[in-house]
Formats: structure tokens, C-alpha cells, sequence
């Protein structure tokens, strides 16, 4: 029976990556997106649904869920890759910036978590992934707090999720490192080359190679790893 996965922040440039590798695998694609869906739209599958959002609505959101509950309620697999970033200095972040993101990158996964456990528990299949970043190692960067606050949220398991992992439903996160995407070019003070000579193994991840743990996490063969953060960025 093919397989149903849910994939919010599929726009990104890991997100894009994993939609097609999901879909290249057989399984069917329910793809979430804010503003930007050209790629996507270029995929032309049939196995790919897309919907559009913007996650730091949340009330908004948690509405439209209750709404659409049924259909976004039966899948087997949810992955987020929502990557909400607004660029500020730590001196001039207010509670509001704060919010929006822990609203985007956290809270929407929450809300979504409550509404499919109980049908995978049903199942007795699910595999839940949330993205987190290496910045939440170093204290996120200078002007990026904000944003690797709200994605040091998705490390945290809730108590609430032991009992579900008796049924074959395995909760984790997986803190991705440096990878070659469009996402650094937001904060202009990096200075890549240097930013890649502190990773040990002295190369970025390209994003077919994190498209592939998170299809391996998603999949039938991952049958013990649960409740972890795995870290994948080169031995930072």
C-alpha cells in the first residue's frame, strides 16, 4: 500500500530535494508551501499535492486544520522543514519577532502532531521528523537568534510521545548542518568559506545527501532509532 507523507517547508532548497525523493521512492506527497511554488509546480506528479500557507498565522492555521482535519490527519510520515528567518540584531529583536517564528518553525508542527498520532497509533506505523539546526549548538548566529531558538524547540520530546513509540511510531529530530542551499545568503556577515573550514570534515552537506537520512528516518528501515536528536554536519 503506497505511503502517505506530509512535508511542511517543502519549498526550501532541502524541502524541494525531499519531495522528489519521496516521490522517486513511491509515495504519495502532500507538500506545504508560503510563497514561493515554481518548483514545485515543475515536478508535474501526480503523487504530489500542494497547499499553501503562512505558518506564523497560527490561529489561522490551527482553524484550518480543524477544518481539514480528516485529510491532514491520515498520513503515515510527517517531516518539517519550516524554515521561518527574519534577519535582525540580537539588540533589536522584539517578544513579536520571537513569536512569529516559535509560531512557524514549532508551533505548526505541534498542532499537526496532535492530529496524526492518533491515526498512526491506529496504524501502528508513523514516523514523525523535526527539523533542527547546528546553530542551536553555538547559540545561534548573530543575527539569526531568533530563528535557532524556535528550532531548538523541535529537540524537545515531550513526555506525552513515550507511549505512542510502542506502536512503531518513531519521534525524532534531526539537527542539520551547514548545507549547500540559498539560505545563507540571508545573512550577509557570513563568510561561507570561512564558516566551512570549522567543520571537520571541511565540506558542507549538499541537500540530496539530507534528503537521504531524512528519507532513512521516514522509512521501514528505521526500526530502532527514536526520541533523538541526530546530528548530521560533519562532526560539529
Amino acid at each position: 500500500m503506497q505511503k502517505k507523507i506530509l512535508i511542511l517547508g517543502a519549498s526550501s532548497d532541502i524541502g524541494f530535494e525531499t519531495v522528489k525523493y519521496f516521490l522517486k521512492n513511491n509515495w504519495s506527497v502532500t507538500a506545504h508551501f508560503n510563497k514561493n511554488k515554481i518548483k514545485l509546480n515543475k515536478l508535474k506528479n501526480k503523487k504530489l499535492d500542494l497547499f499553501k500557507f503562512n505558518l506564523t498565522k497560527i490561529n489561522s492555521f490551527k482553524k484550518y486544520l480543524d477544518k481539514n482535519s480528516k485529510d491532514l490527519s491520515n498520513f503515515d510520515a510527517f517531516v518539517s522543514l519550516t524554515g521561518y528567518m527574519k534577519i535582525k540584531k540580537f539588540d533589536k529583536i522584539l517578544p513579536s519577532d520571537l513569536i512569529d517564528h516559535i509560531n512557524a518553525n514549532y508551533i505548526s508542527n505541534l498542532l499537526i502532531i496532535q492530529k496524526i498520532l492518533k491515526n498512526m497509533k491506529k496504524n501502528k506505523w508513523g514516523r514523525i521528523l523535526l527539523a533542527s539546526s547546528i546553530g542551536t549548538k553555538f547559540g545561534g548566529g548573530n543575527l539569526t537568534m531568533a530563528y535557532s531558538i524556535s528550532k531548538y524547540l523541535n529537540e524537545f520530546f515531550p513526555s506525552a510521545y513515550k507511549e505512542y513509540y510502542k506502536y512503531n511510531i518513531m519521534i525524532n529530530a534531526l539537527k542539520i548542518g551547514v548545507t549547500d542551499t540559498k539560505l545563507h545568503s540571508k545573512d550577509k556577515s557570513k563568510n561561507m568559506i570561512k564558516r566551512i573550514k570549522l567543520i571537520p570534515t571541511n565540506k558542507m552537506a549538499s541537500t540530496k545527501q539530507v534528503a537521504e537520512y531524512i528519507y532513512f528516518l521516514c522509512s521501514d528501515k528505521n526500526a530502532l532509532i527514536t526520541n533523538e536528536v541526530i546530528n548530521i554536519s560533519g562532526g560539529e
